[in-house]
């Protein structure tokens, strides 16, 4: 073994020692200029890029050239950046290689060197880099290959740039390149994804006078688009266009398009062809395998069909080889997804049975069942069951768990939850903190949320557009609205935000240094201006919608919503009707949510007639209203005195089984009472009650509209029934029935009623006393009253004791929480051309001319961050 040999061998044996192994490598390539010790070179940089010594990749190249001759260290630093360009670095190769042209601008590197670079930079999804590496090969001379623009071609492709992709591919040939049979099947992929089958076809047609041989995959990519598309008789003839070429269609193909069309849903012509294909021999079809069983039991199960994906597994399970882990994983995802845990449960068992081992995907399927129906004592059972067969929970297992606890408020068994999941060695990944996060902020502990944002920056989490939007969201509903716009900002621009000092919020923004790798999106954009609308900044929103657009983010139905709310609730009903054009012109369907605030807003107007044309637009397109819609339209109704037809509405609603809630009742009641159809309200209220209980609410709304019309017997009735059930006082009116009472000399009634609250121990206002004692005494009951002044006398007294009892003790908490009492226990802290033209549009016509901090608790979570690298 020869000295070079040796010296490998011993940075090998080093490789867990990357700092000894860079130190031994550095001595000896010091020490000597001999070009064979440059064999070296891509040992010594996989180790460095695997320990991520980045200052000593950056040396490395330095090192090179100060100690070997110009060719030799040359080709070694081609070999460095093909090196960092094949594991991922595709920033630093580039900038080595930027190094490597200037050093060298007579001697540009091969081609072979730059299809690496545009390979990897694909695989990063860096388009700009494949842009400049574009630029660099054509100012660098060297000659591309067909390999290279198939490169370009595909990066283009993906990037949405299919014009300029085909424009390259018709140039190919001008730069000495023919294009192959890959070329073509890149293009037609790429018009196939964006939709744009018909030129992936007529690109195809364009070539089939060409010597260019076409493979059936260019084929299968049409035949499955267009069935994606429901264009099936284009996808027969391209079958038989096949045939013609002596390209036979083999399972691939036929997988292909079962595959597409259960894609979309259509699974009954999918299952068309399946059976064919078991059927019928005559004409030549391919037989079913595993992977088209597998295909449609996925498609039966996605859309709901189980008796269908019952019967299709037993066919599996008679054929004997055919039921695969996949296929009981594919089983156990339509169980769960349509609620048949006990079932999936059973399966579980069968897959044991039969020697189909469950993986650690089958139980996270159960897992995530589970937790979505909330049956956690369920979930953790099923975690230990892993354990005891021997497989180890992962990231996705603890999440799940973890999501289910939080999604339940349950932070210490959360909390639990995550300390055994780092004491197991199994990390967080950022989807794990974006959990804790979110429960943070729904529970409204602000401090503690901002505080874990800093440690998962601090342990390298990659903060993604998911965390981002969670901390925006929680900006917005503490009311620091600013602040979240400043992120939103920072994103685009990957700067620091100039916050006011002292701001707790300032660090956040300030110190994150991974934010700005991810750009908002429509959900970002859509709180941002859900915010700014709830608060009435209704330009401000406008601003964020065209912003939005101009940064090419396509607005969906939830933002067009949030404006039409806002004009609606407004009474601005023109702009509403502005902003519903842009919202359909841009393809955006009208959603419930959309006809519901249309509805409000012209309820607001009395135009009843106009809601009754939408209601009949609703039915025609197939959205069904709901509880909030028929409120609505009872509201509009009972303003506008026809009662009669709200109570119509009512009945429709309990013909269609929309159950009516409280607010439903309370409007039709007031709406009888206003009219002084007493009967009818009190018909309307037993209804109410069998609708939705014998709740406080309803008692107390009757009640008060039977003491407001004068009903006093009907409301000392209603009330004494209130009273035996126990209900609460709060919304009662109950004073001024005694006080009617009273007035109306039924003295005795109003004592009744009296005597009826003290033995029921009911803390009512001491001053309900008061009408009563006057008109005993006016009688000449002047015992009787006296009685019940004492009485009134003796409750005060021991009322101030109870006071001042809670007044003591609130004095000592406040003295031993700073002077945060109660508050410091709840710790709640109150704290493109459509994109052109959409812009003009809300320039134009949208709203023209109408338009205590509080101490946390401490954070049950970022402890075990602390202790964690």
């Amino acid at each position: 073994m020869d000295q070079t040999s040796k010296f490998i061998k011993a940075l090998f044996w080093n490789n867990n020692n990357p700092r000894l192994a860079w130190h031994f490598f550095k001595r000896i390539l010091s020490s000597s200029s001999s070009p064979r010790y440059l064999r070296s070179i891509p040992v010594i940089a996989r180790i460095l890029i695997g320990a991520r010594m980045h200052r000593e990749i950056d040396e490395l190249p330095e090192l090179v050239l100060v100690s070997q001759p110009l060719d030799a260290a040359r080709t070694s630093l081609i070999s460095i950046v093909r090196i960092l360009a094949s594991s991922g670095h595709v920033d630093k190769a580039v900038s080595h290689l930027k190094s490597l042209r200037t050093r060298f601008p007579a001697m540009p590197p091969p081609i072979s060197l730059y299809n690496v670079l545009l390979q990897s930079s694909i695989e990063e999804n860096r388009p700009d880099i494949v842009k400049w590496l574009y630029r660099d090969i054509i100012v660098a001379g060297v000659k591309p290959e067909t390999y290279t623009f198939n490169l370009l071609i595909q990066s283009m492709c993906d990037s949405g740039r299919l014009y300029d992709a085909r424009e390259l591919f018709d140039r190919m040939s001008e730069k000495g390149c023919q294009p192959n049979e890959f070329s073509i099947g890149i293009l037609v992929r790429g018009f196939c994804r964006a939709g744009l089958t018909a030129q992936g076809l007529e690109l195809l047609n364009q070539r089939k006078n060409d010597h260019l041989s076409l493979n059936k995959v260019v084929y299968n990519t049409l035949i499955s688009s267009f069935c994606r598309e429901d264009r099936t008789e284009e996808a027969e003839k391209l079958l038989e266009r096949m045939r013609e070429q002596g390209l036979v269609p083999d399972i691939v193909t036929f997988n292909s398009r079962i595959s597409a069309l259960c894609r979309v849903g259509k699974i009954l012509e999918a299952s068309r062809i399946f059976r064919d294909m078991q059927m019928d021999e005559e004409l030549g079809l391919p037989r079913p395998n595993i992977i088209t069983h597998n295909i449609m039991l996925k498609g039966f199960c996605k859309e709901g069909m189980l008796e269908e994906a019952r019967a299709l597994l037993d066919t599996m399970k008679k054929i004997g080889n055919f039921m695969t882990l996949e296929s009981y994983n594919t089983w156990l995802v339509g169980l769960v997804r349509n609620g048949k845990l006990l079932e999936a449960r059973l399966v579980l068992n069968e897959m044991v049975a039969k020697s189909i081992e469950p993986n650690i995907y089958s139980y996270n399927i159960m897992m995530d069942g589970l937790c979505r129906k909330h049956m956690l004592s369920d979930a953790k059972g099923l975690m230990d069951l892993m354990i005891s067969n021997g497989i180890c929970p992962d990231t996705v297992t603890y999440s799940t768990l973890l999501h289910g606890y939080c999604s339940k408020g349950k932070t210490f068994k959360a909390k639990n939850i995550l300390q055994k999941m780092i004491s197991n060695s199994c990390t967080p990944n950022t989807y794990t903190c974006n959990i804790l996060l979110h429960s943070l902020w729904k529970e409204g502990r602000t401090s503690e949320a901002e505080e874990m944002i800093l440690k998962m920056n601090e342990k390298g989490y990659r903060l993604d557009t998911v965390t981002s939007n969670i901390l925006i969201n929680g900006l917005c509903r503490s009311g620091k609205l600013d602040k979240a716009i400043e992120i939103v900002s920072k994103m685009w621009t990957n700067r620091p935000a100039s916050l006011c000092k002292g701001n707790s919020f300032a660090s956040i923004v300030n110190d994150i240094k991974n934010l700005s790798n991810r750009s908002p999106d429509v959900i970002t954009y859509t709180t941002i201006i859900n915010g700014l609308c709830k608060v009435g900044r209704l330009e401000e929103a406008k601003k964020k919608f065209i912003e939005m657009m101009a940064k090419n983010l396509h607005p969906d139905s939830v933002i067009y919503d949030t404006f039409i709310q806002s004009f609606c609730k407004q009474g601005n009903m023109s702009s509403a009707y502005r902003v519903l054009k842009d919202m359909e012109r841009n393809g955006c369907s009208k959603t419930l949510q959309t006809y519901n605030s249309l509805i409000l807003g012209l309820g607001s107007k009395h135009q009843i007639f106009e809601i009754y044309g939408l209601m009949d637009e609703m039915r025609e397109r197939g959205v069904c209203p709901d509880v909030c819609t028929y409120n609505n339209i009872i509201s509009s109704l009972c303003d506008g005195g026809k009662v009669k037809d709200a109570t119509s509405i009512l009945h429709e609603m309990l013909d269609k089984g929309i159950s009516p809630n409280i607010s439903s009742f309370k409007m039709l009641i007031k709406a009888f009472c206003k009219s002084n159809d007493f009967g009818l309200a009190f018909e309307l209220f037993e209804v109410a009650l069998n609708a939705c209980g014998h709740r406080e609410l309803l008692y107390s709304l009757m009640f008060n509209e039977l003491v407001a019309g004068g009903q006093i017997s009907e409301a000392r009735k209603l009330f004494e029934v209130s009273l035996d059930r126990s209900l609460g006082l709060k919304n009662f009116m109950y004073k001024d029935l005694i006080d009617q009472l009273c007035k109306n000399e039924r003295l005795n009634d109003a004592n009744c009623l009296l005597q009826k609250l003290i033995a029921k121990k009911y803390e009512f206002e001491h001053s309900t006393f008061i009408p009563v004692i006057d008109g005993l005494s006016k009688r000449g009951d002047k015992q009787q009253a006296d009685e019940l002044a004492k009485r009134m006398m003796k409750l005060a007294l021991e009322d101030r004791v109870s006071y001042k009892t809670y007044r003591n003790e609130r004095r000592n908490i406040l003295g031993k929480t700073g002077g945060r009492g109660w508050q410091d226990i709840l710790h709640r802290d109150d704290g493109s051309g459509i994109a052109l033209k959409t812009i003009k549009h809300v320039n134009k016509g949208w709203g023209q001319g109408s338009i205590s901090s509080m101490q946390p608790q401490k954070n049950d979570f970022l402890d075990y961050f602390e202790s964690n690298g």
